[in-house]
């Protein structure tokens, strides 16, 4: 392949994929001044994993400490709170409870305040029974641990506010604009814009932020080392809403983990709805279909911590997949962001497995990218 026998526009910098990450990105050199223009195949910013999730701040008190989920959650989580308050965008730091539903997962509700503190959050605080159910009369548990740094947000305000900044800073965004392949030159990286708008450009610098697409894309650019493009698996996780009542409680309610994750969450958004979610579903192609029958195992989860749930209550949701790199039973990865000093490529910075918690880590990954190139 040879782009450069067709005529390329020559542009500073191009960032692949509206998701929340790549925003933040397009933000993040737009403020340095940069000229950035992003391409997104579809009609809108966030149609996919970046509108798939459970909109929750989360405070960082899960990740490996050292790694960059734990940098960036805890990072992250500071400027966008700032982000939103200095903009007005709506959001409800309404806090998370962690629960033991036994005495023998109580030392599991330790490890994790242990973590936490080595992340850096030191605000987690042991709760006792009765202190829970003054908090939340329905809930069962024998002690819980309080997160009061957990929050939610209204995510597509989140990334217009984001779009907003990387616009008035200069960037261009280019709706229905696929990047089809690409080619590594020696000036720079030349990329075959589809659509009906279609055109070649060539950038000085790239960010590939494509979330589910950013290894299949990579694999389409002549002049790319393939050995460095990590593997690519999807995990779908479905939500269920809560149909015919609303859910008593005031804040999110987390089981405490289990081997197998972390356990059926119930998450509100900013009006109170509740919803449960997300399972693990690890799936070969790219649906967003529901199975109403996969609720039938999220009951008995639930009433582990809320004995009142009704029954038929659960409803399929949505569902959202989260980009992993790890195949099914393989040790959960870090975030992988990949520059010239990973693939010796100049002025690329490719985006892997940038999953939960990529909203509450967009800013902070954003100013990373950002700080790789000026280097």
């Amino acid at each position: 392949m040879d782009l450069e026998s067709g005529v390329a526009e020559s542009v500073d910098c191009v960032v692949i994929g509206a998701g929340v990450v790549g925003l933040a990105c397009a933000r993040a050199l737009a403020l340095q001044g940069r000229e950035v223009i992003v391409l997104e195949r579809a009609e809108a910013i966030g149609t996919e994993t970046s509108s798939r999730h459970s909109e929750v701040i989360h405070a960082g008190i899960y990740y490996e400490p050292g790694s960059l989920k734990a940098k960036f959650c805890v990072e992250g989580k500071l400027k966008m709170y700032r982000f939103m308050e200095e903009r007005g965008i709506p959001f409800n730091r309404l806090g998370k409870l962690i629960v033991a539903t036994s005495e023998d997962q109580i030392p599991a509700l330790q490890q994790i305040k242990e973590r936490a503190e080595k992340n850096g959050v030191m605000d987690l605080e042991f709760l006792s029974h009765n202190e829970v159910v003054a908090r939340e009369p329905e809930l069962r548990c024998v002690t819980a641990l309080w997160s009061p740094s957990t929050g939610v947000a209204d995510s597509h305000s989140y990334m217009l506010g984001l779009q907003g900044d990387a616009e008035a800073g200069g960037a261009m965004i280019a709706f229905f604009a696929p990047v089809e392949r690409g080619e590594i030159t020696e000036d720079g990286i030349i990329l075959e814009v589809g659509g009906e708008g279609a055109m070649t450009l060539k950038a000085k610098t790239v960010v590939n932020a494509a979330g589910l697409h950013t290894q299949s894309l990579t694999h389409e650019f002549a002049g790319f080392p393939k050995d460095r493009i990590p593997p690519w698996h999807y995990c779908k996780g479905n939500y269920y809403s809560l149909s015919g009542c609303k859910a008593p409680f005031s804040s999110l309610i987390y089981p405490a983990p289990e081997q197998a994750g972390l356990g059926v969450h119930l998450t509100l958004d900013l009006g109170g709805q509740a919803r449960f979610g997300p399972d693990v579903e690890w799936i070969d192609e790219i649906n967003y279909d529901v199975d109403p029958g996969r609720s039938d195992s999220f009951y008995a989860a639930v009433r582990k911590y809320w004995p009142g749930l009704p029954d038929g209550a659960l409803q399929p949701g949505y569902s959202g997949i989260r980009p992993k790199i790890q195949a099914p039973g393989e040790p959960a990865t870090d975030y992988v962001i990949h520059g010239p000093g990973e693939h010796g490529v100049p002025g690329l910075i490719n985006l892997y497995a940038i999953e939960s918690p990529g909203m509450t880590s967009s800013l902070a990954i954003a100013d990373h990218v950002a700080e790789m190139l000026a280097s």
